[in-house]
């Protein structure tokens, strides 16, 4: 059996995907880092509280098989673009060398549609650089997953997402796949049924391909 580290268990794909964890029998213990308290409490639950900032204290504690990092935030909450980029660039690249010394086989990346470290649009060039810099760590398997606009319960309102996502409602109809907005647990279900190929290589997971799952 495997251990699973999950980083953003708490966020919207993070919680639905912490079920999932705590459900499959390929895992024996979870270890979630986070800073505010669960969504559900388990025997195979391993809470580690952090914020972020001290990752490296946390080294020791940070050994597992497969890592599913679920971090992400917008520039409205973040408020500036320097915070942005520690929360959305900063902690997941510390979280995979950290992870990748202490033995991890597998990285599982939420990124968004659009990444492009060439990007002119600064959202989607932080996206495209922490999945490239990720990429040259060296796992034996790195999953991106790029999903458009999530749909599913937020604990927050995020007003310019609740006018999207009715956008996204009222004319479906005329919107590509591609570019369809997508419910959050077809994300999970794919991390997890990812992870559990066991495969190796980089893999990169359009938004038009999660909708199956």
């Amino acid at each position: 059996m495997k251990i699973a580290l999950l980083a953003g268990g708490t966020g919207l794909i993070g919680s639905q995907l912490l079920q999932l964890l705590v459900e499959n029998d390929a895992y024996s213990t979870i270890k979630c880092l986070t800073r505010r308290e669960l969504p559900l409490t388990h025997n195979k639950i391993e809470v580690i509280q952090t914020d972020g900032s001290n990752l490296d204290t946390l080294a020791p504690s940070l050994a597992a098989d497969d890592v599913f990092c679920c971090l992400g935030t917008t520039i409205k909450k973040a408020k500036t673009k320097e915070a942005f980029r520690r929360i959305d660039f900063d902690y997941p690249r510390h979280l995979a060398n950290l992870s990748k010394a202490a033995g991890a086989k597998q990285f599982l990346l939420i990124s968004a549609l659009g990444a492009n470290p060439s990007s002119s649009v600064f959202y989607n060039k932080v996206k495209g650089e922490v999945e490239e810099t990720i990429a040259a760590i060296g796992f034996d398997a790195y999953h991106i997953f790029r999903p458009s606009l999530l749909l599913g319960p937020r604990p927050e309102e995020r007003s310019g997402e609740d006018t999207a996502k009715l956008f996204f409602k009222l004319f479906e109809f005329l919107i590509p796949v591609k570019y369809k907005a997508i419910d959050s647990s077809k994300v999970a279900r794919a991390m997890i049924s990812m992870a559990n190929k066991n495969g190796r290589g980089i893999f990169v997971y359009e938004s038009k391909l999660l909708q199956s799952f």
